[in-house]
């Protein structure tokens, strides 16, 4: 590897750039460094408003929460121990527009993402830029999946398969298969052959193997079983109820008391009361149920069932302050 690039994809962006034409890499994180942490103790920083780590933005030189947009100055020392050097972890569009530079020196690179075109203005000037043949490289997340139309693309690489694979939620699958076949389609356009480079440890999962071979039917057969099986959308409808407090041990108890108001109303399939995975967004704890409500049970009443429950809830003085959002198929 150089570095995070296989020697087939660094092989066939230099053959391209030779051909005088045009490469996209496609990584669907942003920033430089996904976490930091400490060479002594492992303490990782996070963000004081949730309960998540903060991601090295290296054109700021700060730290960023991606929920709520608390930054920080990147600490010399480790805050916790103040002995420790902060080393990176991950990498996101930053660190591979920085990488693939020092790799092509003479290469005009590019990204797009919401840092770097988060305005219209800029979003179209960094188009311009690239289909006027301005640009050589462009880097970025789905941003560069949808609606663009580059006659002079001839390579994608999609840099991390994994990471999308491997997302815990029913869809992770589906979803990677369709960015995955988006951003693979702006190569080769205007009846040019184009090729693709997807860098994955999994070489013969299902979904990579449905990407390669253009194969939808394949991938949405499995998809179609397995959700089945486990009563995933579309065999039922989803209704995902979020309770929120500063209080943890206070959210605890409501998220136990609401679970058993509802299940003396609700017949469905009630999974939680359990943390989401990020548990904590602008000082407020979550903590959430899902209920699966098959098809040919009414989602009216069922809705109604869980405002009563909530109306329930509320009527004990002490979880009053107790905020909750009610999403109807939340995915």
């Amino acid at each position: 590897m150089h570095s995070h690039f296989s020697p087939a994809l660094v092989a066939d962006i230099e053959e391209t750039l030779k051909n005088k034409e045009q490469v996209i890499l496609f990584q669907n994180r942003r920033g430089f460094s996904l976490f930091l942490d400490c060479t002594q103790c492992g303490e990782v920083p996070h963000c004081k408003h949730c309960d998540v780590s903060l991601t090295y933005h290296k054109k700021h030189d700060r730290l960023y929460c991606h929920y709520c947009g608390y930054n920080i100055a990147v600490p010399k020392k480790c805050p916790a121990c103040g002995e420790g050097e902060l080393r990176m972890h991950g990498f996101g569009t930053e660190k591979v527009e920085e990488e693939i530079s020092l790799i092509f020196p003479g290469a005009r690179t590019e990204r797009m993402d919401t840092d770097a075109a988060g305005s219209r203005k800029s979003f179209e000037n960094l188009i311009a830029r690239f289909e006027t043949r301005q640009s050589d490289i462009l880097v970025g997340t789905q941003m560069v999946s949808k609606g663009l139309d580059f006659d002079n693309v001839r390579l994608v690489g999609i840099i991390d398969a994994d990471t999308m694979l491997n997302y815990p939620d029913f869809r992770a699958h589906e979803r990677s298969y369709q960015l995955m076949s988006q951003v693979a389609g702006r190569a080769g356009r205007k009846n040019k052959r184009g090729r693709v480079i997807i860098q994955t440890s999994y070489p013969n999962h299902p979904v990579i193997r449905s990407v390669l071979h253009n194969d939808y039917l394949s991938m949405y057969t499995e998809q179609v079983d397995e959700r089945k099986r486990f009563s995933y959308p579309p065999f039922s409808r989803l209704v995902d109820v979020t309770l929120k407090h500063r209080d943890v041990h206070l959210l605890d108890e409501a998220s136990v008391e609401f679970a058993e108001i509802v299940k003396k109303s609700v017949s469905e399939k009630i999974m939680g009361p359990e943390y989401p995975l990020v548990n904590r967004i602008r000082n407020l704890y979550l903590k959430s149920l899902l209920i699966k409500i098959e098809k040919m049970q009414s989602l009216q009443q069922t809705k109604q069932r869980i405002v009563d429950a909530l109306q329930k809830l509320r009527q004990i003085e002490k979880f009053r302050p107790v905020q909750y959002t009610i999403d109807v198929d939340p995915y």
